[in-house]
């Protein structure tokens, strides 16, 4: 799955959803440290039943610091949904979720 989203990347093939791009300005994550991070990172969790295209959790950094961004793959192109900093309240470290 992440070959196929970074070729879509690489061929300019993506949207960042509004919810991203208001993630992204809160956080201070410009498009250009996002494409990078993409490109650069790798799946930690993935969303086979994600709708409407299945998705992922991509794991990054931007600035040094770890970063995680969801990722639709769709027909046609990626969908960028949302971008965050790991919480330390819900994760363990910057690839493992705490349990419910």
């Amino acid at each position: 799955m992440i070959e196929d989203i970074k070729a879509l990347i690489r061929a300019r093939k993506y949207i960042i959803t509004l919810h991203a791009k208001k993630r992204m300005d809160e956080r201070g994550v410009s498009s250009a440290d996002l494409i990078t991070f993409i490109m650069d990172g790798d799946i930690i969790e993935e969303y086979p039943d994600s709708e409407p295209c299945p998705s992922a959790l991509i794991l990054g950094t931007v600035a040094y610091c770890h970063c995680h961004a969801v990722v639709a793959l769709c027909k046609n192109h990626a969908r960028i949904i949302t971008v965050y900093w790991p919480d330390e309240e819900k994760w363990i470290d910057h690839k493992t979720r705490k349990s419910n």
